[in-house]
């Protein structure tokens, strides 16, 4: 671990579980940047470049799953929920979006801590762990934040299947992925088998964002394995 200060982003709408987390944290030497809303969250983690964000599920403009999902388009930092939501269902759809860990309200401060250490020692660098959020390729700018989709200066308007499917390209740009770890990705583990929602739905990728969709320039088949986003062609 570097000398930097751990720096970390709390998304908590409640003003006293924030005063807490801030006095628990800065008490351990760690930078603490505070969050009301799902929107400042997301934006104080793309500006602030965090270690570890902490975020709780009942956010008042958006529920946290979705945050939690946001991030994970674009961001590979630990996401640690707190939440007074203890059920099970709960749990395993913010682990599902890709939380990495889940602490029920109301919690210690000793079981807090200690999961902060252990996710802050399996962390990449921090250059490895948020990628820029806005990709282009052609005449398309992806803005991961913002999740917006512009072509020629419009925006396109995307299902939220073909957002997800293409935020998986996005995120492994220039790397071939086979059909089944688009499927996995995208659908669920049970939906590998399905190779014909992956072609319906890349066709409607490159209807709404090839110049070209018969002769795709961006969204390349790799013949018998997968596809491939690559950002210009050479």
């Amino acid at each position: 671990m570097s000398d930097r200060a751990i720096r970390i982003v709390i998304v908590e709408d409640e003003k006293q579980i924030r005063r807490f987390l801030r006095m628990t944290l800065q008490a351990e030497g760690m930078v603490v940047i505070e969050a009301a809303t799902a929107r400042e969250g997301v934006t104080e983690v793309s500006m602030q470049k965090p270690d570890l964000v902490i975020l709780d599920l009942g956010l008042p403009d958006r529920d946290g799953t979705e945050v939690i999902r946001q991030l994970r388009s674009w961001t590979a930092l630990p996401i640690l929920v707190l939440s007074a939501r203890g059920d099970e269902d709960q749990k395993v759809n913010a682990l599902d979006a890709g939380a990495d860990d889940y602490l029920t309200k109301p919690f210690g401060n000793a079981e807090l801590l200690a999961r902060i250490r252990v996710h802050l020692r399996k962390r990449p660098s921090s250059d490895a762990q948020i990628a820029e959020p806005v990709f282009q390729f052609g005449e398309v700018v992806v803005d991961l934040m913002q999740r917006r989709v512009i072509r020629n200066g419009q925006d396109v308007h995307l299902t939220p299947i073909e957002y997800k499917l293409l935020t998986v390209l996005v995120r492994s740009a220039g790397k071939m992925l086979t059909h089944a770890q688009l499927l996995r990705e995208v659908w669920g583990p049970g939906h590998t088998d399905r190779g014909h929602y992956l072609r319906i739905y890349m066709g409607h990728l490159r209807q709404k964002l090839e110049h070209d969709p018969a002769r795709p320039q961006h969204i390349v088949t790799e013949t018998g394995i997968g596809y491939r986003l690559i950002s210009d062609r050479p």
